[in-house]
Formats: structure tokens, C-alpha cells, sequence
């Protein structure tokens, strides 16, 4: 790769993303005919999810927009998305088949009539679109000063009719295929923000931002009803079809009003149904069923299952209302992910199916006080969580998570198993219990065995309190830890040291059980974090020079320094072998430091910067949450399942930007970096020889040439007991030459009797590997006898080899092309296990006969010389390789 290319990541590909489901935008129902089956569809940033009702479970995730979605429209086949002045139509949930281009402004409103699309940007242009042509049917332009379309719909049953409202508060009836106005409905003084359908023909419901509901008739233009609702402008109606009068509206403010249309009064109250504006509600076809979603990332399907009450909640997905703050993978299977949002709450999601998230609620002071009042808005709530530490050794037995607030001087625990918060608040005693002081907990963490927490504040102390009964079990220092606050605090694998680095530029260790000082190390700036990998006792420590330190714990000495982020780094985490060190920084950058070259290895640019990264225990997964996402993106390991050639970038590098998850890039660009990825990472071929200096050994099975000098046991243990029965037909199969390269075995056309005299001519036929041998006397070429023996099974190996004594048909002049082949494959050093194995067998038929013959005596003394030679170079090799690992295993670097 030329110096200062761009290369997205080799080692992390974007897999998906978790913990989104719902934005702003009211969701979309649709009926599957063929499953009888109602599905939910939610837009998600740039792309949309569609859910089945039945167990809220995803079904699709759609490709990606290239910008985010701003309405979400879908008819019998298709689902219709706005994003800027485009709109894409998706089929089967995940393709676009149609673009509609044409609006000079944002589209905001989207209407599927029948074989055409009504569209409404933002100037209040209106295009009507054949569905199937792409192609304009109509445009109608509203003056935008007098009537600014907020709303549109088709009344049941009016044929070409569509009913538009204004932000005046005027409303209009067309008939869009004879492009006339039918109709100016004067309006209510306030700005229609929702029109809707009711179950009788020809009555609709407005909702107006006043908060008004109106229950009009449009065929006589007369008011039926009006409702007023206190909670702000309506965001949604819906009328039950099952039966009961009943229709509800949503608010602003997150509550859900039910009013009876027959006795013409509020009849329940559905408070706090989602802490954000209801975006959208529905109840469904002629079931007992209420879908809700909003802002706050959360649909939720409620029942009527009590005549004349409210809904109760049946089914939900939540994710985070607010960014997360923190995540971490919970145990070493890697399938749960701990994540600490804005919003206050703590919640756990799975990498397998989300029937297993599960949400640990949002951080109380008394909790049973809460519990017991129900209040949302409580004044006892504490603030969102900013780090945690976890351990699963005990969470079967106490609370396994410990957790610091924003600048909060209390620290909680959390019981994973139960789902919600734990038994104790951990709070020293020497601030006499007074929070208003500005000292904050700042950084925690608890033993391997689980059954301490070590937590540090920012006045510089550093307490140990017991997870089991919750007691302070002793502090670091005897005054203070350190002189500033203290930026990051572990504890080693094995219970024996405590580090703990602070705002003082020190980093100190400490005896675990003593609280005993034992080293103090000064750091070249002031520390912001640490990170300890706990099996190979390195310590990561990001200084706020952006710069990242790696101490050894064993030696008690800074062994790598890293540079290059241009920002704050915000998180870091170790690959589980503790080879890769992982830097999310404010620079919008991903890194992966390689820890024993010392090198940078891969880099890749996100659009939003990275919060909070984790690596998953077993290696499959990087999990990432950033600056304004609601969601945690999953990143795949390439390694795991490819090749991949990582080389030291260079020091001008300039990273590429990688699609968050869930975002697919265009087929373009695809090529253009598989291309660009092919010539930069040309396949690395080895070589037959790596150096002249190394012996090579061959690539065959051992089964091959291991068993060579044992054959005639073998031989012996599989005797059979019968002779073979001949078969009395034909063989299907053509027959084969016995060998392991399969070789037919041609008929014999001479149409002669067979004689049943042995004939010697026959026996004494030489083979391809005598005659090549004989041929290899004048050239000094061996190649291709060493070819043709590695093609021969171990029988066939013997039957050559014998064959070469006189007796047997041979010669003496082969056998000593035998030995010269032997010593050419030593002189070369290559397949030195299959030159050993040959020259055994060849020395255990032929010994008696090379003693006799003094011209193969002397052969086999050089080859001898030249064994001896191979050996005693290999031997020196070994032993200088012996001491060099010795010497790196017990010297003190």
C-alpha cells in the first residue's frame, strides 16, 4: 500500500445494531393476508424495522437511505419512506424498487391511494405519483402563506377524494382526478395536526393543536362532538373497531386520553405510556389491541381486556430514551451487553434474540418508596450512571454491579439476576453522610472473586467495601490515596494488588489486604482512565495528552507508549488474548494497537464519535455506542473467519469512514474498495523454502512414510481369515491399479489363452521409478524420483525398494542412484522427514548386500557425512532458540 492511502478496516465489518426500535415517527400497521398476521413497521434513522404483534418480534431490518427517514407510508405490497426531497419504496420489507423525484422541498406528509402516492413537501406542493411508472399524475401547489397542508387523508368510500388540513386551521376536500377543489371547511381556529378516519362513513376526527378533538361530518359539514384534552396539541387518534365506542388520543407530553363517543366523556387515562410525545397509536382491526410508539426509542402493545378500563401493557421493546454512557459485555459467553444510558436507566441486551433483553430500571435512592408511589417524576431519582464495574463470579449469591452517578458522591449496586437495582447504596462516612459537597464517586471496580468493590473518589480517596453485607472494609492511604481526584482504580486477577492513578500525574500500587503502598510511578501527563486486562496484567492508561501508556504489572514499568488520536480518548477496551488494544477517541476514530509489535494496525473513521467500545470475551464481536445513537452497533472479527494480512500503518495514515451497522453501503463502492483492498493486500504465497540455512519437511500425512519400517506388522495384524470370495459377475465399477493416485486398469485385448506358466519376462518389467532412477545416473536429476515416491503408498514404497537389489530384477549401479538421491534431498534440505523414512527402509531390506559391495559402501559413507553435517547445524539452531526462550522467560526486562 503506497504511503497515506485510504483503507477501511481490515479486521471489523459492520454487523448490526441493537437496542433500536422506534424514533419520532409514527409506525405504520400492516395485515399480512397470508399469515393472518398483523406487522409494526418503525423507522430507524436511515432504515426502518418491521415487528410481527404477536411477540413484537423483528422480522426485517430494510437497507439503508441515504439519509434518515422524515415519514413512513406502506399500502398492501408496498412500504413508501421520505427522506429529504426523495421517496423510496421498499418490497418485501428490505429492497427499493421504486424512487420518486420531483419536490423542490423536504417531503413530511405521505398518503398510498390505491395505484398512486400523494406526497407533501414542506412548501405545501402536492404530486400525485403512478406508483408502478414513477411518473407525475398531477401537482397541486398550495399557497403556503394561507393554507400549509399539516395533514392529509382519504374519507372511506368517497372515491378520489382526498381531505387536506392546514396549519391555519382551514381544511379542503379534492377531487384529485378531476384536479378540482370541492369543498373549504372553515377550520376550528387552531392548526390541524391530525385527520383520522372513524368507523362510521363519512365522519372524521380531527385533532387540532389547541388540544382540541373534533368529531366532524364531512358529508353534511356538521360538528357531531368536541373533546378538549389538557396536555398540549394531539399527535395521534384512533378509533377501537371491536365493538366499544372508544377513541383515544395521543399527547406531548407522553399520556394517552380515552374518551367514550357514546356518553361523550373522558373515560380512562393511560398516564406516562412513554416518557416522550406519543408519535403514533392504533388500535387493531377488530381486536382489543393498542400499538404505541414514540421518541423515548419504545413500542409497546397494551390490551383491553376489563370492560370500560384502561390498557394494561401485554408486550414492549425498549431501548435507551438518551445515548448510552457506558457498555460491557456481562460474562465470557459474549451473548449480554451491559449498557448505562443518559436516561438514567441500566439495561442489559442480548446478542442472540431480544426476548432476553432485559431492563434494570432507573437508579433510586429509596427505592421501596418509588416502588410503593409509582411516581415517574420523582425527586429521589438518581443521575444517569457515568461508569460500572461488573463481575459475574457471585451474582448468584449478591449484587454483581457496581455503579458511579454523575457527579454524585453515592454508589450503587445492581443485581443482574433479579433485573433490578441491588441492596446497598455505598456511601463513606467520613462526609458525615452530607451530599452536598462536590465530591463524586469517579471510578470502581470489583475483585475476580467478587466480593469486594474498590472505589475511588475525587477528593483522592480510595475505600473497599465488602458486596456481600455492604461494609466498609478499609481505605488507601492514611489520609488520602492521592492529592487530586483519582482517574481509574483495579485490582489485579489474583487479589494481590490494587493500582489507582490520579490527577497528581501518579500512579500507585498497592498491597490489596494491607493497603500497603508498594510502587509509585509518575506519569508524562495527567491520567483521564485506566483499563486492566486482568490475564496478562497490562494496564492501559490514556492520558489527557491523548497519548496511551501500557504498564506492565509484573515488572512495575511503562513497556509501550502509543500517540497519534487528535482527541480525548473516550474509551478503550483489550481484545480477550490481550494482544489488540482498542481506542474510541473524540477524533472520530477507531484504533487497534497491536501490543507486542508496539504498531498501529487498523484504523477506521465513524461519522459519530465513538462513547463507549467493548470486545466480546470470545472474540466474535466489537460493540460500539456513540455521541447522539441511541443504539449499540455490533462489529464482526474478520480474523475469525478469514486471513487477514495485518501490517504496521505509516505514521501519515488517513483513515476512511465505516457505515455504522445496519447501513449498507452502494454496490459502487463495494467494488471500488474490494478492488482497491485486492491490489493494496496481495495474497501472501509461501515460499517451498523458507531459508537454505532450515530444514523443510514434507506436507504429507504422517500415515504416509511413518509406518514404513513396520509394515510387516501390519501386515501380520491384518491377515485376513478368508481368502476373498471372487465375484461371480462383472464389476460395476471400472477396476482400478492398486495406489493412491487412482489410475484405471486398462483390459487386455490379446485374445490369447491364459498360460499357467509363470512368466519371468513379466516379473522382471521395470518400473517408472527404477527406470527413472537409471536415467537420473547421467543427468544427476532427482526430482522426479522423489515425485513419483511421494505418490506411492506405503506398500507400494516397499515393493519399489526391494525391487532394486539384483536379485529382485535390479541393479547395483540403481541402488547407488538410490543413496545419491537420498543425499541430494539432504544437500537441498528439503522433505527431510521422507528422506529419513526412505533411507531407514532402503538400509533394513538392503544392509547385508551394501556391506558386500564397496562401491555403495561408499556411497552410504557420504551420505552418512552429509547426515552428520545436517544434524549438527539443526542441533545448534535448537539449542541457541532453547536458550533465547529461557533467557526472555525468567530475565527481568
Amino acid at each position: 500500500m503506497s504511503v497515506g492511502e485510504k483503507r477501511g478496516s481490515l479486521i471489523f465489518c459492520g454487523f448490526r445494531a441493537l437496542g433500536l426500535y422506534s424514533s419520532h415517527l409514527p409506525h405504520v400497521v400492516r395485515f399480512h393476508k397470508k399469515h393472518r398476521e398483523f406487522y409494526v413497521v418503525t423507522a430507524v434513522g436511515r432504515c426502518f424495522h418491521t415487528y410481527n404483534v404477536k411477540k413484537l418480534g423483528i422480522v426485517a431490518v430494510s437497507n439503508a437511505l441515504p439519509a434518515d427517514i422524515s415519514y413512513l407510508a406502506a399500502d398492501r405490497m408496498l412500504v413508501y419512506a421520505a427522506h429529504g426531497k426523495v421517496i423510496s419504496a421498499f418490497a418485501k420489507n428490505r429492497e427499493v424498487v421504486h424512487t420518486y423525484e420531483g419536490h423542490e422541498a423536504d417531503v413530511h406528509l405521505i398518503l398510498p391511494f390505491g395505484d398512486h402516492l400523494i406526497t407533501v413537501d414542506k412548501e405545501s406542493a402536492v404530486i400525485i405519483w403512478g406508483v408502478e411508472s414513477e411518473d407525475m399524475y398531477l401537482q397541486i401547489s398550495f399557497d403556503k402563506a394561507s393554507f400549509e397542508v399539516s395533514a392529509v387523508m382519504h374519507p372511506s368510500t368517497y372515491l378520489n377524494k382526498i381531505l387536506f388540513g392546514s396549519s391555519q386551521g382551514s381544511l379542503q376536500l379534492w377531487n384529485i382526478k378531476a384536479n378540482k377543489l370541492l369543498f373549504i371547511f372553515p377550520g376550528w381556529e387552531s392548526a390541524v395536526t391530525v385527520l383520522q378516519q372513524t368507523p362510521a362513513v363519512g365522519v372524521v376526527g380531527v385533532g387540532l393543536a389547541s388540544g382540541q378533538i373534533i368529531i366532524h361530518n364531512i358529508k353534511f359539514n356538521e360538528t357531531l362532538m368536541k373533546f378538549q384534552q389538557d396536555w398540549g396539541p394531539i399527535t395521534a387518534l384512533s378509533f377501537r373497531t371491536d365493538g366499544h365506542p372508544i377513541m383515544a388520543a395521543g399527547s406531548p407530553v407522553g399520556h394517552i386520553g380515552l374518551w367514550d363517543l357514546e356518553e361523550k366523556k373522558l373515560v380512562g387515562q393511560m398516564r406516562d405510556a412513554h416518557t416522550t410525545a406519543i408519535a403514533g397509536l392504533t388500535f387493531l382491526h377488530s381486536e382489543p389491541l393498542l400499538i404505541t410508539n414514540g421518541a423515548d426509542n419504545a413500542i409497546r402493545v397494551w390490551i383491553f381486556d376489563v370492560a370500560g378500563g384502561e390498557g394494561r401493557l401485554l408486550r414492549f421493546r425498549l431501548g435507551h430514551s438518551a445515548p448510552p454512557t457506558k457498555i460491557q459485555h456481562y460474562d465470557q459467553s459474549g451473548q449480554h451487553i451491559l449498557s448505562a444510558g443518559q436516561d438514567g436507566t441500566l439495561q442489559s441486551f442480548s446478542t442472540v434474540h431480544e426476548r432476553f433483553n432485559k431492563s434494570l430500571g432507573h437508579g433510586n435512592l429509596n427505592k421501596a418508596k418509588a416502588k410503593k408511589k409509582s411516581v415517574i417524576c420523582d425527586t429521589a431519582k438518581l443521575p444517569p450512571i457515568t461508569t460500572f464495574a461488573l463481575e459475574s463470579a457471585r451474582q448468584s449469591d449478591w449484587d454483581s454491579i457496581v455503579a458511579c452517578h454523575q457527579g454524585f458522591l453515592v454508589t450503587t449496586t445492581w443485581n443482574y439476576q433479579k433485573g433490578s437495582m441491588g441492596a446497598y447504596k455505598l456511601e463513606p462516612e467520613r462526609f458525615n453522610k452530607n451530599r452536598a459537597l462536590t465530591v463524586h464517586a469517579t471510578a470502581v471496580d470489583i475483585s475476580s472473586c467478587g466480593n469486594f468493590a474498590v472505589i475511588a473518589l475525587s477528593s483522592g480517596h480510595i475505600d473497599v467495601y465488602n458486596l456481600q453485607s455492604g461494609l466498609h472494609r478499609g481505605q488507601y492511604g492514611k489520609d488520602k490515596a492521592h492529592s487530586g481526584p483519582v482517574r481509574g482504580v483495579a485490582v489485579d486477577a489474583l487479589n494481590e494488588l490494587t493500582v489507582s492513578t490520579g490527577a497528581d500525574r501518579l500512579l500507585k500500587i498497592w498491597k490489596f489486604k494491607s493497603k500497603e503502598l508498594l510502587h509509585t510511578v509518575s506519569l508524562a501527563a495527567s491520567p483521564a482512565s485506566t483499563l486492566l486486562h486482568r490475564d496478562s496484567g497490562m494496564l492501559a492508561i490514556a492520558l489527557d495528552d491523548f497519548t496511551i501508556s501500557i504498564l506492565d504489572m509484573e515488572t512495575k514499568r511503562i513497556v509501550r507508549c502509543f500517540s497519534g488520536q487528535r482527541g480525548q480518548v473516550n474509551d478503550m477496551t483489550f481484545s480477550p488474548d490481550g494482544r489488540w488494544l482498542i481506542i474510541a477517541s473524540m477524533d472520530c476514530t477507531i484504533r487497534t494497537w497491536d501490543l507486542p509489535s508496539g504498531s498501529l494496525v487498523d484504523c477506521f473513521l465513524v461519522d459519530s464519535a465513538a462513547i463507549s467500545v467493548s470486545f466480546s470475551p470470545t472474540g466474535n464481536f466489537l460493540a460500539s455506542s456513540h455521541v447522539d445513537c441511541l443504539g449499540i452497533y455490533l462489529w464482526s472479527n474478520n480474523t475469525l473467519c478469514s486471513l487477514v494480512s495485518l501490517r504496521p500503518l505509516p505514521a501519515d495514515y488517513e483513515p476512511s469512514v465505516a457505515i455504522l451497522p445496519g447501513s449498507c453501503p452502494s454496490k459502487d463502492d463495494e467494488e471500488e474498495d474490494t478492488d482497491a483492498e485486492t491490489l493494496n493486500m496481495a495474497e501472501y504465497v509461501s515460499p517451498a523454502q523458507l531459508d537454505e540455512q532450515l530444514v523443510t519437511l514434507s506436507l504429507l500425512s504422517d500415515s504416509r512414510w511413518k509406518n514404513l519400517l513396520h509394515l510387516d506388522i501390519i501386515r501380520t495384524k491384518n491377515k485376513p481369515k478368508e481368502a476373498p470370495n471372487v465375484p461371480k459377475a462383472a464389476p460395476f465399477f471400472i477396476p482400478t491399479i492398486p495406489g493412491l493416485i487412482p489410475q484405471f486398469a486398462l483390459p487386455d485385448t490379446s485374445s490369447e489363452v491364459q498360460s499357467k506358466v509363470i512368466n519371468l519376462g513379466a516379473l522382471a518389467q521395470k518400473s517408472s521409478f527404477y527406470l527413472q532412477l537409471e536415467e537420473a545416473l547421467d543427468t544427476n536429476f532427482y526430482e522426479g524420483p522423489v515425485q513419483l515416491l511421494k505418490e506411492l503408498g506405503p506398500s507400494a514404497i516397499d515393493t519399489e525398494l526391494r525391487g532394486l537389489a539384483p536379485g529382485m530384477g535390479g541393479d547395483i549401479c540403481v541402488m547407488q542412484s538410490f543413496l545419491k538421491m537420498i543425499g541430494s534431498m539432504l544437500l537441498l534440505k528439503q522433505d527431510f522427514d521422507l528422506a529419513q523414512a526412505y533411507l531407514a527402509l532402503f538400509l533394513k531390506v538392503h544392509l547385508q548386500l551394501i556391506a558386500e559391495q564397496p562401491l555403495l559402501m561408499e556411497e552410504a559413507e557420504s551420505v552418512l557425512e552429509l547426515l552428520e553435517e545436517t544434524w549438527t547445524s539443526m542441533q545448534t539452531i535448537l539449542n541457541q532458540s532453547m536458550c533465547l526462550l529461557s533467557y526472555i522467560k525468567s530475565a527481568l526486562l
